[in-house]
């Protein structure tokens, strides 16, 4: 046993030890966070998530500034409660721990320990747990109980010079396809009704394991399981993609009409220096291949806007891209300056107030787009799952949005009762940008 967990049992005779686990960051991190969570519980400790706890594990984010900042201010949040009195102990882990240990050691050395992405049994064994290999699929859930995620592969293979990821993931590996299912299964059996499947790279997929892209086969095994009824798709790479998953979109009901694949950016000269190993005319050719295949697919995709070297013209260029294109979901940021990739040798030449003004830019042509494919739901019905209720409201989800990021469907609480998780049929009567109301229709 870890000799602090021995000290605090002596002196603190009457003091349970329980651990919070903070999370910080994605969706990989929250995943991440549940598996920790899942080994603590396994080993008879009291864990909590965001809530009170004399044991402080913060799972932090170094992707881009904003996130580094918000992880680097919450440590000093639950240190500065340490040096109070407030919590006992106080250990980081995550990308941020991962990617910049050394500085953090140094700079707030009252942290009892660092752990990196990869150091999930040491992080166990000064927690007074032993990492149990059996456990595959154990998760302690953090999100509503009706949908989770399933992270597929860890790492990323890819060169992008704008993603610190592989500095802080590794390179990509594949999760068998049996303990995903039986990861699926395990969820089922807890009320999970969808799945959302993350990785850096889902189109990596079985690479590794299998010598090929196996993203559809994967698909083919998680429609088998039990309750499941949505699969969603996150986090596609525009470059290899395996064109067999849009048959499976197309012939299994399960794997919701969705698509989530950021495309960065349009302007040749800007996906060149990205390395992003495409073109604006082989993206826009994928695209409509997309929609030419399974019309009925929403498409959500990212963009980075003020990336060194981006020119009026080539913001103009994404600009009129963006109003042809005409996602049905899009998001928008502006470039962070990250050490050790490989856009840190260039110069950072955007002004700061340009980047945002661009990202607003975009993001208003987007919610006009949103605002007009909205109005043409009015009158539709659609099959909805409610993931809440928040004051008024009962607000849930079509097949075509993903938790956290994209429209909800807003139902009167005051007319109807739903229970979260329920599926629900319901008739669109109004639409704004982002939001859609309407009735239950029985």
């Amino acid at each position: 046993m870890h000799p602090y967990f021995e000290t605090s049992m002596r002196t603190k005779t009457l003091k349970k030890n329980k651990i919070n686990v903070v999370t910080l960051g994605c969706s990989k991190n929250v995943y991440d966070s549940e598996v920790l969570m899942g080994q603590l519980k396994a080993s008879g400790k009291d864990v909590v998530h965001e809530e009170e706890g004399n044991i402080v594990v913060i799972n932090t984010c170094g992707f881009i500034n904003n996130a580094k900042e918000e992880s680097v201010n919450t440590i000093l949040e639950f240190v500065q409660k340490k040096e109070e009195g407030d919590v006992d102990k106080v250990f980081v882990t995550g990308c941020l721990s991962e990617r910049y240990k050394p500085d953090l050691q140094k700079e707030i050395p009252n942290v009892d320990q660092y752990f990196g992405t990869t150091e999930l049994p040491g992080l166990l064994k000064v927690l007074g747990a032993d990492y149990k290999h059996e456990l595959i699929g154990e998760r302690l859930t953090t999100t509503p109980k009706n949908y989770a995620y399933l992270k597929i592969a860890e790492g990323c293979d890819r060169p992008c010079s704008f993603c610190a990821i592989p500095i802080m993931r590794g390179k990509h590996r594949s999760t068998p396809i049996e303990d995903l299912v039986t990861e699926a299964e395990k969820l089922a059996a807890n009320g999970v009704k969808e799945l959302v499947l993350i990785a850096q790279d889902l189109t990596y997929y079985g690479l590794d394991l299998y010598k090929k892209r196996n993203l559809a086969e994967l698909l083919e095994a998680l429609v088998k399981v039990e309750g499941i009824e949505w699969i969603r798709l996150h986090y596609a790479f525009p470059t290899g993609f395996p064109m067999d998953v849009l048959d499976v979109m197309k012939r299994e009901p399960k794997v919701c009409n969705y698509l989530d694949i950021p495309l960065q950016h349009i302007s040749d000269t800007i996906l060149k220096s990205m390395k992003r190993g495409t073109t604006k005319e082989k993206t826009t050719k994928l695209i409509k291949e997309f929609r030419a295949l399974v019309p009925e697919m929403t498409i959500r995709t990212t963009l980075i806007v003020g990336y060194p070297g981006e020119t009026e013209e080539d913001f103009q260029l994404l600009k009129e891209w963006v109003k042809e294109m005409r996602f049905e979901r899009l998001g928008c940021f502006t470039y962070s300056h990250e050490e050790n990739t490989g856009a840190y040798a260039l110069e950072d030449d955007v002004p700061e107030e340009v980047k945002i003004a661009r990202a607003n830019e975009i993001m208003e042509i987007q919610s006009q787009i949103s605002w007009e494919l909205n109005q043409e739901k009015i009158g539709q019905t659609f099959k909805v799952v409610i993931d809440r209720k928040e004051g008024n409201y009962f607000i849930g989800r079509t097949e075509f949005d993903s938790p956290d990021v994209d429209n909800e469907v807003l139902i009167d609480a005051a007319t109807t009762y739903l229970k979260t998780g329920d599926f629900t049929t319901v008739k669109i009567n109004e639409a704004e940008d982002f939001d859609l109301y309407g009735d239950v229709v029985n």
